[in-house]
């Protein structure tokens, strides 16, 4: 068959291989300017640093913590934390305060990365030095909130608060694009990973399994509200991204994405639609759709 072809279309088989060519050009391409958003300038080094430098880890190759934090779902996972985080007053006036996220949105991003990469994948020495320098940070941030209330981003309460919101939002984002989502087994155990990390952080007693995470937020939802900086918090997010305008389209795909994976009680407060309907179907596959876009692009 392929002999016939060739007599039949001259130099197929050399278009065919330069189309390889380009597509595989393009991909290097998309998959380098992610990872620059993603990672920053540093971001080659420091995954030199993470992923080559030999040493005792961690977490094992097998662990669920490497199969969620590894996978592109983290990228919705990402967006929804930073939504439902919002909905804390003490911690939303710690990230208005002293984050820089509207100024500096790529460097949060690089900072966020680096230290779930160095914690996941890094080295005992990596992780530990990125933990020391997260809790350097973490004793300058205190202040008082809109409300009166003093803030101090030490407060075990709010770290647990922003750790159980940022796990159940990326464990959440796996099992629905996730390429391998957790059997129950995997999702206790991915809970149960990721508080070595709280614990180093200064969480006390996070959860250790899927159904005590999910208690940890009901527990929280008394303490919920939808500030005026909660709101204006996710308008940036959704509606005015630093994005040059062809990757406006991807992004609001997983924004789209990240919203639906909201639970219903945290859209009200932040005006956010439920579209129960659209974001079983239409929502759900262009989530599914961005995702593979992302694996296929940072896999080449």
């Amino acid at each position: 068959m392929d002999l016939v072809v060739d007599l039949q279309v001259p130099g197929l088989r050399d278009v065919s291989g330069a189309l390889a060519e380009r597509v595989a050009g393009l991909r290097a391409r998309l998959g380098a300017d992610v990872f620059q958003k993603v990672a920053g300038d540093e971001g080659p080094d420091r995954r030199e640093r993470i992923h080559a430098t030999p040493g005792p880890r961690w977490f094992a190759e097998d662990r669920p913590i490497r199969r969620v934090h590894g996978d592109a779902s983290m990228f919705v996972g990402g967006l929804r934390a930073l939504l439902l985080q919002s909905l804390h007053p003490l911690a939303m006036a710690g990230v208005a305060g002293h984050s820089g996220y509207r100024g500096d949105p790529w460097g949060r991003l690089a900072r966020t990365s680096y230290f779930l990469a160095a914690t996941t994948f890094g080295p005992d020495a990596e992780a530990r030095a990125t933990i020391e320098r997260i809790k350097a940070v973490h004793s300058r941030v205190r202040g008082v909130a809109p409300d009166g209330r003093p803030y101090s981003a030490r407060d075990p309460h709010l770290l647990e608060w922003v750790h159980i919101a940022e796990i159940d939002s990326f464990l959440r984002a796996h099992q629905r694009y996730g390429s391998q989502p957790l059997d129950q087994e995997g999702r206790d155990g991915y809970v149960a990973d990721t508080a070595r990390v709280a614990r180093e952080l200064g969480v006390v007693d996070p959860p250790e399994t899927e159904a005590e995470l999910a208690a940890r937020i009901r527990a929280f939802r008394p303490e919920l509200r939808g500030t005026p900086e909660a709101r204006s918090t996710a308008r940036f997010l959704l509606l005015s991204p630093p994005l040059a305008l062809p990757a406006r389209a991807p992004y609001a795909l997983l924004a789209a994405a990240a919203i639906g994976l909201l639970p219903r009680w945290a859209r009200g407060p932040l005006r956010l639609p439920y579209l129960p309907v659209a974001e079983a179907t239409v929502v759900r596959l262009a989530g599914e759709g961005v995702t593979r876009g992302i694996r296929w692009v940072m896999s080449g």
